[in-house]
């Protein structure tokens, strides 16, 4: 796993990534999987990430996220 976490950043470093951008897509990404893995809980999912379900919330109109 840490392999291929490592060769995906040097990827997108070489690639001239933007690091906000890279965080960015990560966390949506991310946070996309695990309320589909909580199918569409966000109270599961909140519980899942270890993070206040407020503070997901909030992330998720940032990241433009919609609940399904």
């Amino acid at each position: 796993m840490r392999d291929r976490l490592e060769r995906l950043i040097v990827d997108k470093v070489e690639g001239g990534i933007l690091f906000e951008d890279a965080v960015g897509v990560f966390e949506r990404t991310f946070i996309v999987r695990v309320l589909e893995r909580a199918g569409g809980n966000v109270t599961a999912a909140a519980r899942e990430l270890r993070i206040h379900r407020n503070t997901l919330s909030r992330k998720m109109e940032e990241l433009k996220i919609r609940k399904k």
